[in-house]
């Protein structure tokens, strides 16, 4: 994975609530076993009509926002536990997903796969939405370390578990972790001996 410990960047809004796993990335994309490809399929049913052709109100296919941040509404990956959810938004791009709730297992995703969900208060999100619309090119600058997120509304503090910011920080999934550890689970080993 790439580390994290600072990104500045514009947003995206999508200002839908209970936006499940299901409307990120649809069950008939999900054969793949390689993460490689799944932004493709990111939101199809929204990104493209029937006969294949962009769907030009659909917020992604508009050149006006850009961005490696989603400003999401509220209980943002709801629905089946999919990991693919979480690959397809990476592959898309997205770096960091804004709302005022995650669920729980999409959260988890989402961090396994170097993406970083933000938890914000609703009142936060509405206004932050509301001025991405009216300002396409306002940049948002999130720093890990310090656990901020700054934006043109306000800057807030959001919540990481301490381990899953370590991996973040540091680049590392689950195995590099252990991996980083090398030297120390040997010497406990050696030390059994």
């Amino acid at each position: 994975m790439e580390a994290f410990k600072t990104l500045t960047s514009r947003a995206i809004p999508l200002p839908v609530e209970n936006i499940d796993t299901d409307q990120i990335i649809p069950a008939r994309f999900l054969k793949a076993t390689d993460k490689k490809g799944f932004g493709d399929n990111l939101f199809r049913d929204w990104r493209y009509e029937k006969n294949g052709s962009e769907n030009d109100s659909f917020i992604l296919n508009s050149s006006k926002f850009r961005g490696s941040i989603l400003v999401a509404g509220d209980n943002f990956g709801c629905g089946s536990s999919r990991e693919h959810a979480a690959w397809a938004l990476a592959d898309y791009g997205f770096k960091v997903i804004i709302s005022s709730f995650f669920a729980d297992i999409f959260k988890g995703n989402a961090l396994n796969n170097g993406m970083l969900p933000i938890q914000v208060s609703s009142g936060f999100l509405l206004s932050l939405i509301n001025h991405i619309e009216n300002n396409p090119t306002a940049e948002l600058t999130i720093n890990l370390e310090d656990q901020t997120l700054n934006t043109p509304v306000g800057t807030v503090d959001f919540d990481i578990d301490p381990y899953k910011k370590l991996c973040l920080i540091n680049g590392y999934d689950d195995i590099d972790f252990l991996i980083s550890k090398k030297d120390k689970i040997e010497a406990f080993e050696n030390s059994l001996q």
